[in-house]
């Protein structure tokens, strides 16, 4: 375990406290975020269902995660406006429960708020009516609002564009997020989900009017889909902008969990993401079984499981292009968020670096 080191590299400072890093949220801001970020979309869950026949949160095993990444140190937890945390596809009887429980626990556990970095995001649907989804004025006004009251904080460090949203102008997209920050609303901007030309158009508009700029990009990255690197890591290079991604574990399939090494097929335990999730199922090809099975082999050929190459990867990757990237983790129970935090000690060399690199463009050959 490492304490008290501090690694300079070209696209942040990381300072070591107990067992997890603190980094700069990207070039273009000061923020410093935990390596690590607790992400909300998939909460611990009960095998009840409520009366609509969506699964229950465990709201004591919810607890005792959040009370673990604190004494872990993790300072930065990701939601949405939408979220649930234990359903997918979320029916809009169910949106902003993740941001209620989430605030209701956080006074509960006595967290102080300024020690914390708290994301969300606006513009997937909250309603059955004009307006009641995009990235207008009125709507992130009205929902900016409503998650606010859903947290019980004053105001939101870092605010996403959930989506992109072609029927809003980009210089009302960009204006409306300018004046959150001006209003004290929102500390920095955020954009997910959307196209890597499309957020070139907004980070030129907010140079050219003097607005707030983007500070953080929310994608899917993992070591099995890796479109990014492709677009959106140029993008976030060029303006200096920070990556937080999603999937890191590729929605479990690098965790191991759902395969049977020795019988080299897919399962789906009970209470798993799999029940819940129809796309993480149809990922569940032979292609992506050889994949999983070669990655799980080369983490024990390094002493560490998956779930930590995994992470550790990404992490690596960052250093090799020069941004932050910082992986958003979901977890069941208190042992998985462990696992996840000690990847941070994992030191892949270049090396394995190419190996892993070779073993994905191997098989993607197939």
């Amino acid at each position: 375990m490492i304490l008290g080191f501090e690694l300079k590299t070209p696209a942040e400072s990381v300072f070591l406290v107990n067992i997890l890093r603190y980094v700069r949220l990207s070039q273009n801001s000061g923020l410093k975020v935990s390596a690590i970020c607790l992400g909300t979309w998939f909460l611990p869950r009960r095998s009840e269902r409520d009366e609509y026949g969506v699964p229950l949160v465990d709201i004591d095993e919810t607890r005792n995660v959040l009370k673990k990444a604190w004494d872990l140190g993790i300072n930065f937890i990701d939601t949405a406006n939408r979220y649930h945390g234990a359903v997918t596809p979320i029916p809009l009887t169910h949106v902003g429960y993740a941001e209620k429980l989430l605030g209701r626990l956080i006074k509960e556990l006595g967290f102080d708020r300024e020690a914390l970095v708290i994301a969300t995001k606006v513009g997937n649907k909250m309603a059955e009516r004009p307006n009641g989804e995009g990235l207008s004025r009125k709507h992130i006004y009205w929902q900016v609002k409503e998650s606010l009251k859903r947290l019980g904080v004053e105001y939101i460090d870092i605010y996403y564009a959930h989506r992109y949203d072609p029927e809003t102008p980009p210089l009302e997209v960009m204006s409306s997020f300018n004046d959150l920050v001006r209003k004290g609303f929102v500390l920095y901007i955020g954009m997910s989900n959307i196209p890597s030309y499309v957020l070139v158009e907004y980070q030129l508009i907010a140079e050219r009017y003097g607005f707030e700029p983007i500070s953080v990009l929310q994608y899917k990255y993992n070591w099995m889909e890796r479109e990014v690197e492709q677009d959106i890591v140029p993008v976030a290079k060029k303006f200096g902008i920070g990556l937080t991604v999603y999937s890191p574990l590729a929605r479990g399939l690098l965790t191991g969990k759902y395969v049977d090494i020795a019988m080299k097929k897919w399962v789906i335990p009970p209470g798993s993401r799999a029940e819940i999730d129809e796309t993480l199922r149809k990922m569940f090809t032979q292609e992506n079984l050889e994949k999983v099975v070669n990655f799980i082999e080369f983490a024990k050929s390094k002493n560490v499981t998956s779930t930590q190459l995994a992470i550790a990867w990404l992490l690596k990757r960052s250093e090799e292009l020069g941004i932050t990237i910082i992986p958003i983790t979901s977890v069941s129970n208190t042992q998985q968020l462990e696992e996840i935090v000690e990847a941070v000690n994992v030191n892949l060399s270049s090396d394995d670096m190419k190996y892993l690199e070779e073993l994905y463009r191997g098989l993607e050959r197939r």
